[in-house]
């Protein structure tokens, strides 16, 4: 390892100049975090400021830079200096806009600024510039597990960017439940009628793309290895596999239609002309724009009744709980079917809410134009016989009422093929993944190596697991995306742009990949988490709580850290009782190292000190935001981001408390079903271990209040602040802590 040398650069411009001592700062620099090379310039973002740095790095050795000026999340490639560690001190959004420009409160100002500039020396000193992962693969070609829209979609645009795309279909062709379809829902305006599916024309371009290679009756049976260098045994239904070396992977497997058997009271499997969506697109089908035939004697149908929410929305867990988005599109495209064919057939919607996503009411519109009647009311049951009875409550009338038809449609809900449950107990049915009350066994479609289990996490209902509000094709395994129904409920055209995203995705993973390189959120991090393995008691914590699978043990029972699986979150290096997990440029202590060369003023000074420990994905945002909307907050707050509120080791509570810190705050995203942690799990895995420290308090003889962990979102440019203010205000009332010196 190179001898360090600091080069730390105080930055005059943006009012720092003005409302800041920065010979004081360039003084703290020198003496206290013994940089070598200290400057000031007017504009350190600056051309001349920039290349003042470099000179430094090539002519003076400089090989650990702080920069004393704005936000860490502003100005980033004007200081992207490579195979040079960098710390920044936030004097900008931190200090100054966030401190109000009066003479009474200079004194306080400048010792914050001092202290963020003693932090980024602290910080620097104990990091090394990431060297990237030496055992990086660089397989760009991509696979994509399921044939059907979202498949087919996925592979035309990853072979269009100039990308390989291998293309695995179980069934003997390609094209899924839409190949299926007489007719799509309409896509663009008019939004009138129903179109054509465009299936053949995907499926003339995969052929005709030397890039795509297709398997069909094909299934993946194996599934290995990291980013850039997964291995995949693909099993024909003949017999024979083929081993495929890929980079990245699309799980588009689509969806199941829940069982039609599962509503007995509404004729489900005790009359043929009770048919769900799938069973009318068939009849369809077989007319051919001609009239449709009933099943049970192929006369002619002229009246026809479509249920809405058969099985779905149900608040009693019987069946789905949950919308399938299509299904009201799709029963008003279905009941155009009957009207173009013949006006005069009698068209029923029964409906509860109507949704028509993607297309406004046009669709909605066209229908009524064309004769369909829409009726909103529940259904009670469906009377076999000749003539079927539809039993339902009007709601608008408040009545009950009977409707009578030749066909009863009813609208059953997407349940996601998503694989095996991995968080279900083993052996149990997959009852997220087949519908409620099914005692099936599903079977795997990725066969991961794992040893987390086979497929990716569910989130809710079946679903595979995607952060759906921030990158929602992301899952718990890196370099793996899904894409489709699999993910959530949606129509053909949702599934075709969500598969452009998610084809999208898989390439930047294949190029991150090749370069040694982080995925989402990290994107473009170069370190991975190393340990000291003399150090380790086994305890397995690490492996465990990582949410994304990185981490496996090796045949002594160590930890083996897959590093291209890695997003870098450090919930591995929070989790580690010992502490002997770090990384080149995060470890414990270049976050201990900081909150300790605060200045702590004694206990006679009244100046208090709060610790801010802020996810740097939406709390330090937030706070940066509040800065520039000059939104003040104590300045007795010194904040430290965090990769993830996972990452945070109790080490850094206890040795904040007994260094003299009168108040902890934990700032993370919000956890639970509607999370925002950008890496899914740490800021429940956080809360969990913070819950214990109530008992550390009491050990120490300190107020249980001294701590607090807070959900914040990256909008809560207000709150933050407040958050700190509160903490503030507590101190206060139950005095500085006894843990001065």
């Amino acid at each position: 390892m190179a001898d360090i040398k600091i080069g730390a650069y105080v930055c005059k411009g943006c009012g720092l100049g003005e409302r800041l001592n920065t010979a004081q700062l360039i003084t703290v620099a020198q003496r206290e975090g013994k940089a070598q090379v200290v400057r000031e310039h007017e504009f350190l973002c600056s051309g001349a400021g920039v290349s003042m740095i470099r000179q430094d790095i090539e002519k003076e050795g400089v090989n650990h830079v702080v920069i004393a000026a704005c936000s860490r999340r502003a100005k980033t490639e004007a200081f992207g200096f490579d195979n040079v560690a960098i710390s920044r001190a936030n004097l900008r959004e931190g200090v100054i806009w966030v401190q109000p420009d009066t003479e009474e409160a200079k004194e306080v100002t400048q010792e914050m600024a001092a202290d963020y500039v003693r932090m980024g020396c602290a910080e620097v000193t104990k990091m090394q510039a990431p060297q990237t992962n030496p055992s990086h693969g660089n397989n760009k070609r991509i696979l994509i597990v399921g044939g059907g829209i979202s498949g087919m979609t996925s592979a035309i645009e990853a072979a269009k960017a100039g990308y390989e795309v291998l293309l695995v279909e179980k069934t003997g062709a390609l094209g899924g439940w839409v190949a299926k379809l007489h007719k799509r829902i309409p896509s663009h305006e008019p939004y009138a009628d129903p179109m054509e599916t465009g299936v053949p024309g995907l499926g003339r371009q995969i052929e005709a793309d030397k890039r795509i290679k297709v398997y069909l009756n094909s299934t993946v049976s194996r599934t290995s290895g990291a980013p850039g260098q997964f291995s995949v045994d693909i099993s024909k239904e003949s017999g024979g596999t083929s081993t495929e070396n890929i980079g990245s992977i699309i799980m588009a497997s689509g969806f199941e239609l829940y069982d039609v058997n599962k509503l007995p009271e509404l004729g489900g499997g005790k009359s043929p002309d009770v048919v769900d969506q799938a069973g009318l697109e068939k009849l369809a089908r077989a007319a051919n724009g001609a009239p449709i035939k009933r099943p049970s004697d192929g006369k002619e149908i002229k009246s026809v009744v479509f249920v809405q929410c058969a099985g779905q929305r149900d608040p009693s867990g019987k069946h789905l709980a949950y919308c399938s988005g299509h299904c009201c599109n799709t029963s008003i495209k279905q009941a155009m079917y009957f009207k173009d064919s013949n006006p005069n057939v009698d068209t029923m919607v029964i409906y509860t809410d109507l949704r028509t996503p993607g297309n406004g009411e046009d669709f909605y519109r066209s229908a009524q134009r064309k004769g369909v009647t829409f009726i909103k009311g529940t259904v009670s049951e469906v009377v076999p016989g000749a003539e079927l009875q539809v039993k339902f409550k009007d709601l608008i009338l408040n009545d009950d009422a009977v409707a009578k038809a030749d066909l009863v449609v009813l609208a059953t809900g997407m349940v996601a093929n998503s694989g095996v449950d991995i968080d279900a107990a083993e052996g149990a049915p997959n009852i997220q993944g087949q519908g409620a009350g099914s005692e099936a066994k599903t079977v795997s479609i990725l066969n991961l190596t794992y040893r987390q289990g086979k497929d990716l996490p569910l989130l809710k209902h079946g679903f595979n697991d995607s952060h759906f509000i921030c990158f929602p094709y992301e899952t718990r395994r890196t370099g793996i995306y899904s894409c489709g129904p699999v993910r959530r409920p949606m129509d053909a055209q949702q599934a075709i742009e969500d598969a452009t995203g998610a084809a999208l995705k898989a390439i930047q993973a294949a190029e991150n990949a090749a370069l040694g390189r982080a995925a989402h959120p990290r994107s473009g991090d170069l370190s991975f988490p190393t340990f000291r393995r003399e150090g380790c008691t086994q305890c397995k914590r690490c492996t465990v709580e990582c949410p994304f699978g990185a981490i496996d043990e090796d045949e002594q029972r160590y930890p083996q850290f897959n590093e291209s699986r890695c997003r870098r979150c450090g919930t591995c290096m929070g989790a580690c009782p010992v502490r002997v997990i770090s990384f080149e440029n995060y470890s414990v202590d270049t976050v201990g190292y900081q909150l300790k060369s605060v200045d702590m003023p004694d206990q006679f000074s009244e100046k208090p000190r709060i610790l801010v420990l802020a996810c740097e994905n939406d709390a330090y945002p937030a706070l940066d935001m509040a800065a520039m909307n000059k939104i003040q907050y104590s300045a007795f707050a010194r904040v430290i981001p965090v990769r993830c509120l996972g990452s945070v080791n109790t080490i850094w509570i206890n040795d904040a408390l007994t260094s003299g810190y009168d108040g902890v705050v934990l700032m993370g995203c919000q956890k639970g079903e509607n999370y925002q942690c950008h890496f899914v799990k740490g800021s429940e895995i956080a809360q969990t271990r913070m819950s214990k420290i109530d008992d550390t308090l009491k050990g120490m003889s300190l107020e249980v209040e001294r701590v607090r962990t807070c959900e914040v979102a990256i909008t809560d440019i207000q709150r933050a602040p407040k958050i700190i203010n509160e903490m503030a205000e507590t101190i206060q009332k139950i005095g500085l802590s006894p843990m001065k010196f």
